[in-house]
């Protein structure tokens, strides 16, 4: 067994590893998993843990600024897999934390979080998977917010028209 590949913190990829997390976290899981069903070669997959779900505390600041307080409680997946083989050269582990409770969701992103974490991958990695599923997010908070414009409304417009 081959000693495990660093994470890309370790390389000094400390901005990047925050950006691609959050976009496997965030990804449509239909597409990730077609991003992993087009992967080849595939390296074979052991779970160390989960994937399982679990409750987080999420916190909140009165003002943005003040005293904490407990808001309430959010469902999270999580899942570690050790990626080996072929064509890895040594050992990857990959971490996934998804909100919700898509077991597959979770495991699929840290199969896709062991990959970067492995030098002669991470680029492949980031165009063929990362990238196209930025660009899908970014145009689908496009289309959010072109929805939540075309409600907005002009309150003093209206109160002109009843004066």
């Amino acid at each position: 067994m081959t000693a495990p590949t660093l994470p890309p913190e370790a390389d000094g990829d400390v901005a990047g590893r925050p950006r691609w997390m959050r976009t496997l976290a965030a990804a449509d899981p239909e597409a990730l998993a077609a991003a992993w069903r087009n992967w080849q070669p595939k390296p074979a997959v052991q779970a160390i843990r989960g994937p399982e779900p679990g409750l987080v505390m999420v916190r909140a600041r009165i003002g943005g600024g003040g005293e904490r307080f407990n808001l309430g409680e959010a469902t999270v997946t999580r899942a570690t897999v050790r990626l080996h083989g072929e064509p890895l050269g040594a050992d990857a582990v990959g971490t996934g934390y998804v909100l919700g409770t898509d077991l597959e969701q979770a495991r699929l992103a840290a199969i896709f979080d062991g990959l970067l974490a492995v030098a002669g991958l991470r680029e492949r990695v980031l165009a063929e998977v990362i990238a196209p599923l930025e660009q899908a997010q970014a145009e689908h908070d496009q289309l959010r917010r072109a929805e939540a414009r075309s409600t907005a409304v002009d309150f003093f417009s209206v109160a002109r028209e009843h004066g």
